[in-house]
């Protein structure tokens, strides 16, 4: 026989209470004043009952979808794994579902819109190019957008990383080992965060008091990165090390690297940004800059929890970075 749903008037009868008391502990209402020891029994009730609530009734009653949009460029790059997690987790604790869509799918307005004409609460933005039709479908809606790790030139409304000291820690490390002809494997043309990274860079060598070498720009992907360290090493004159903007890319950056009779670290040494499990295993381990990843997804959930659709935000995510020393890097060879 199928199961009756369990209902608030269930748990309230088992816990003794009146049935407004466990909607409120079920909303997390903080205007709510019971004995802990009252609130201990509404939840035991709901536990063992395995109450769920009726998200399509809450909806109705508060105008509210209680679901979030997070929409990314693409499921591939690991990195927006660990911003999802972050996400993902809070958005839970504030009693909301993280829906997830990317732009090898839809455009953002179409993956709106396949959530029911902007049935959610709020979308977050992240490392998408700007869509000037996007943030006006937006506006209409009167939805809360914030957009992650990328920021608009039309709208004050982001939370991102500090990319410039990531690169700085990059290169900085590398120079420490005796590094002189440093160049850049940097994001693709147009990203937010590859042009933030390369001002890193070119302020770093800068103030090491050393030139520039060769910037290469690459798509965010192993092949990209593999395709732009071919470039890089077929130049005039040969670097030593090489900071990479995206771990995916130095993926890739590290096969170039191989294909070309060269080995790492002894002929060239690498380091990139975003520090993810798989560097500790790829050969040889990855040097990489550790980003506070899942704080910002944290993060830009607790702000779209609070924010307006008018509302200004910018914000640099205060969030531990630094440099994870692996084997990929070490001091340049003899006459390098």
């Amino acid at each position: 026989m199928k199961r009756a749903r369990v209902t608030l008037a269930d748990v309230a009868a088992l816990a003794r209470v009146d049935r407004a008391v466990v909607s409120r502990v079920v909303n997390k209402d903080p205007t709510l004043n019971i004995r802990q020891e009252t609130r201990e029994r509404v939840l035991a009730a709901i536990d063992e009952l395995g109450y769920r609530p009726n998200v399509a009734a809450r909806s109705l009653r508060t105008a509210r979808a209680h679901m979030f949009g997070l929409f990314i460029p693409d499921f591939a790059n690991p990195v927006y794994a660990e911003i999802i997690k972050g996400a993902e987790a809070e958005a839970a604790s504030l009693g909301y579902v993280l829906v997830t869509g990317s732009a090898t799918g839809a455009g953002a307005g179409e993956y709106m819109d396949r959530l029911g004409q902007g049935r959610i609460d709020g979308l977050l933005l992240a490392g998408t190019r700007e869509d000037p039709g996007l943030v006006e479908q937006l506006d209409r809606a009167a939805v809360p957008w914030l957009m992650l790790n990328n920021r608009s030139t039309s709208v004050k409304r982001y939370v991102i990383l500090d990319d410039e000291r990531a690169a700085a820690l990059a290169v900085e490390h590398l120079v420490r080992l005796g590094h002189r002809r440093i160049a850049h494997l940097a994001g693709p043309a147009g990203a937010d965060t590859a042009a933030r990274r390369s001002a890193g860079y070119s302020a770093a060598m800068h103030e090491a008091g050393l030139p520039e070498g060769p910037i290469v720009a690459a798509d965010y992907t192993p092949a990209g990165g593999a395709a732009a360290m071919a470039g890089l090493l077929a130049g005039p004159e040969r670097p030593t090390a090489v900071f990479v903007a995206n771990v995916a890319s130095a993926i890739g950056a590290m096969e170039g690297v191989r294909a070309a009779g060269l080995e790492i670290p002894r002929h060239v040494s690498i380091v990139a940004v975003h520090d993810l499990d798989l560097a500790s295993y790829l050969f040889p381990a990855l040097t990489t800059v550790r980003m506070p990843l899942a704080e910002l997804g944290r993060r830009g959930v607790t702000l779209l929890g609070s924010l307006k659709p008018d509302d200004t935000v910018a914000e640099v995510l205060a969030g531990p970075i630094e440099l994870i020393q692996r084997r990929s890097t070490a001091p340049p060879p003899p006459g390098g």
